[in-house]
């Protein structure tokens, strides 16, 4: 595993649109919540992390060129430790409670329906979201008081702690630039993609 991007920021701070930006900007694939998805497997070994500490990331991550979003992100200090040329990605919102409005109507929810519905394989995953969420990020995950002093405390800590020079703060509305100056890479003639909306994340996550 050899990682050119760590992304930092939390999940609902654009990092759908990260990952199609970085897999064109790298030509390589980013390891986001979706491969676990698409991945069942991946399930076991992010438990495996949450409760053991298992840190072999290889395992899922082997021939990802970059990892934005959680549960990579949870972890970025491990993956930086692992991968200590990469560029340290910290995507934020606008502000806090930005950032809560769009974590609340997509993750919250369907955290809370998987748990209570009758897809074993849905609630296999949300299980360890939650423990994951409860163990690096904040217990009161659902509470809006307590997961926005969480989404503060852990960019204050990135801020902090990351390595000044090889950090790059990163708002969806910056676009191509900052993140291709950080890279030494072209500036595509494109637009930079949007993906991952909350009306995109209802759509791919509906329960039959």
């Amino acid at each position: 595993m050899t990682l050119r991007v760590v992304g930092a920021g939390v999940g609902r701070t654009g990092t759908a649109s990260l990952k199609l930006a970085l897999e064109r900007l790298l030509q390589g694939r980013c390891y986001h919540m979706l491969e676990v998805l698409a991945n069942p497997d991946d399930d076991l070994f992010w438990s495996a992390a949450v409760r053991d500490g298992r840190d072999d990331f290889g395992a899922v991550m082997d021939g990802f060129t970059a990892a934005v979003d959680w549960p990579a992100s949870a972890f970025w200090r491990e993956l930086c430790a692992q991968n200590a040329d990469a560029l340290i990605l910290l995507s934020t919102r606008d502000s806090p409670e930005r950032w809560w409005t769009s974590y609340e109507a997509t993750i919250v929810g369907i955290l809370k329906r998987r748990v209570a519905g009758k897809d074993p394989l849905g609630a296999r995953h949300a299980s360890w979201v939650i423990a994951m969420l409860e163990d690096r990020f904040t217990r009161g995950w659902d509470d809006r008081a307590q997961a926005i002093a969480a989404y503060e405390r852990h960019n204050a800590d990135v801020r902090a702690h990351a390595d000044r020079e090889r950090l790059l703060e990163w708002r969806p509305g910056d676009g191509w630039k900052p993140i291709c100056a950080a890279l030494g890479v072209a500036v595509p003639d494109e637009e930079f993609p949007h993906e991952n909306t909350t009306a995109d994340f209802h759509a791919r996550t509906r329960e039959a």
